[in-house]
């Protein structure tokens, strides 16, 4: 059974996935693991990464590659998403990272994420002709997926992720008063109602967010008990109730609240204001986390391909792609 590979290199980790193709266009976990990092912290004004960020992305690639994968290296497909792909030192860091460990950080583009977010979620949800709209708040970058196909026909990918707008809007996760809070509220729904082609959600559409941003405040808002990677429900009452709380409680003690991790308390709040401006100028009631985001569209692109014969069939039991 063939094997593939990804590498993400993020603001808060890297994380490393071999996994082989099952029938059914699941993806069956072969190998992980995840070496914690904290660019948010080692940024620039300008979001230049710092000496210490671009070493420490070095040690992080190195470090999750160090084990056997029973595959080559050369055959993980390694991306860095846009607290690098962003930065005016971006070369820097991936001839750095390259030279240290001979992998090259590959950028993709948030229409590209998008687009991947929406073939992993489609493949997640299962077989259905039904419209699906897929949103995933980042740190740098919100991408937006819509189609009723096996690929999306709307992709955006907006500067509103929760780090950007922390930075831009909320220095240090704090909000000063009520008044600051509905500046950036309006502030976030007028970026977004300018947005052209933003798609709409029908009533009764299916909507998946993919992102850790959603996955944590649905365990905020809903029922913390609940098995912490299970799908969750997360109506726009219950995130308005999670503002509330966020906004009410600092930074410090965020990461004390059910599902906000301490790594990402200081702009939870700033990525549930991005959630809610998202369901209101998309017109949804609701949203239903998807554990599978970019990385795992790579990884059922990546098999897809593998599996090919030259005459541009599939092998039995790996057809990942239609």
């Amino acid at each position: 059974m063939r094997q593939a590979g990804v590498l993400d290199v993020g603001c808060h980790s890297a994380l490393l996935t071999v996994a082989r193709g099952r029938t059914g266009a699941q993806l069956d976990p072969v190998f992980s693991r995840k070496v914690r990092l904290s660019l948010h912290k080692c940024l620039e004004p300008d979001g230049r990464l710092t000496e210490l960020g671009m070493r420490s992305v070095q040690r992080a690639v190195a470090e999750t590659l160090a084990e056997d994968l029973s595959l080559p290296r050369s055959e993980v497909f390694a991306f860095a998403t846009s607290v690098i792909r962003d930065a005016p030192n971006r070369d820097e860091v991936v001839a750095r990272v390259a030279r240290a460990t001979g992998v090259r950080l590959q950028m993709l583009s948030g229409e590209e994420e998008a687009r991947l977010a929406y073939v992993a979620a489609r493949k997640w949800s299962g077989p259905t002709v039904r419209p699906l709209l897929v949103l995933d708040i980042g740190g740098g970058t919100v991408e937006i997926a819509h189609g009723s196909g096996h690929e999306p026909h709307t992709v955006l990918s907006l500067p509103l992720g929760a780090r950007t707008v922390t930075r831009s809007w909320l220095p240090g996760g704090v909000v000063t008063s009520k008044r600051h809070l509905a500046k950036v509220r309006h502030r976030l729904r007028e970026s977004l109602s300018t947005v052209p082609d933003l798609p709409r959600a029908d009533p009764g559409e299916r909507v998946l967010a993919s992102s850790r941003t959603f996955a944590q405040l649905a365990r905020l808002a809903t029922d913390p008990g609940a098995p912490r990677h299970a799908p969750r429900s997360l109506t726009l009452p219950e995130l308005q109730a999670a503002i509330r709380l966020l906004a009410a409680t600092s930074p410090a003690r965020r990461g004390d609240l059910p599902g906000i991790s301490r790594h990402r308390a200081e702009q939870s709040l700033a990525g549930a204001l991005v959630a809610e401006a998202l369901l209101e100028t998309c017109e949804a009631d609701s949203v239903v986390t998807c554990p599978w985001s970019t990385r795992e569209g790579l990884l059922l692109e990546r098999l897809a391909t593998a599996s090919r014969r030259p005459d541009g069939t599939t092998r039995q039991g790996a057809a990942l792609a239609g």
